[in-house]
């Protein structure tokens, strides 16, 4: 889609809301939930008993913790640890303090688009680990990746933890990690989590909890819109609804409009007409088997090099290299 050259589009959110918004059907990248109440609500939802991600992952990085740290380090070579999408580095923490007891070699670099959740971050590391050697940066995820050459020739570890990569559809998940490879030298290593295929029922609690968490997390999108882009959402009047296809593996979320509206968005200098029940699709989860952790894999020029799961097999997180 061509977009207009009258309208002053000069962010990737306003041209990504415009295009979103000016299709169909309608979508909104998730990316953009997390500003300083996104970051609070998704901090909500990883204590929700029912999004199992986090503890299982958890559980992982806890219990496995040495031999993880074994798969990044060979011999006595130092490395950068770079973690996309770094969020509070709850679960990180936990290698970061072994590794620091082990006196490994390494360079902490995490990086996320929210500026508070790295600034958050950084504090806190400062204060618990004085030790630490802490580079953090913002960024989104594929605008940091044209810079990973530029971090130097030291050993590079990549983190992408919390299955983020299931926000990606298969051919945008292969051009992802296809970019991570093309940046990767051969003693590099790439640790990424992915949640794996289970009870659909599980599944969809994961992401449509009775709180109501996960649907304020998804409306505070367009609350995000109304307050930048002068909008007049109501957004009382949009009903959040998850789906997941057990067949491709796919949990989609959507907004939908519980009745005719006419919505206004000044900075864009556009007016948006949705239908009753029509959907704004806000966010995709992929979930995985082995044999398609392989061929993403494949695709990217990756092998696998180890995997770690958690004690019920609902979780899993790879180590690639190239080939």
């Amino acid at each position: 889609m061509k977009l207009p050259t009258s309208v002053n589009l000069d962010t990737s959110f306003k041209k990504d809301v415009y295009q979103g918004l000016t299709s169909y059907p309608k979508y909104l990248y998730s990316k953009y939930i997390y500003d300083q109440q996104g970051d609070k609500l998704f901090q909500q939802i990883m204590d929700l008993p029912e999004y199992y991600l986090t503890n299982c992952e958890f559980e992982i990085l806890q219990s496995q913790t040495d031999a993880i740290i074994d798969s990044f380090c060979e011999g006595d070579q130092g490395f950068d640890l770079i973690e996309l999408g770094a969020g509070d580095g709850k679960k990180t923490r936990l290698l970061l303090d072994r590794m620091l007891q082990r006196k490994v070699d390494f360079v902490y670099k995490p990086i996320d688009i929210s500026s508070h959740a790295i600034d958050s971050l950084a504090t806190a590391l400062e204060e618990e680990f004085p030790a630490l050697s802490l580079q953090p940066e913002v960024g989104a995820y594929f605008e940091v990746l044209s810079r990973l050459k530029s971090f130097g020739h030291r050993k590079k570890v990549i983190l992408f933890l919390g299955s983020n990569i299931g926000n990606l559809l298969h051919p945008r998940a292969v051009t992802f990690l296809s970019q991570l490879q093309k940046n990767m030298n051969p003693a590099d290593r790439v640790f990424i989590g992915f949640d794996q295929k289970k009870n659909p029922q599980t599944i969809l609690d994961a992401y449509n909890d009775p709180q109501g968490v996960t649907e304020a997390f998804n409306k505070n999108l367009l609350h995000r819109i109304n307050r930048e882009f002068d909008a007049d959402f109501q957004v009382d009047n949009f009903k959040h609804w998850e789906t997941y296809d057990p067949e491709t593996g796919t949990a989609k979320s959507y907004l939908v409009a519980t009745q005719p509206m006419k919505v206004s968005i000044d900075a864009l200098d556009l007016e948006v007409e949705l239908a009753a029940w029509e959907t704004i699709h806000t966010e995709i989860s992929q979930k995985y088997t082995d044999e398609v952790v392989n061929w993403l894999a494949e695709q990217a020029g990756l092998l696998i090099d180890t995997s770690f799961t958690d004690s019920q097999t609902y979780y899993k997180n790879y180590c690639f290299k190239t080939k």
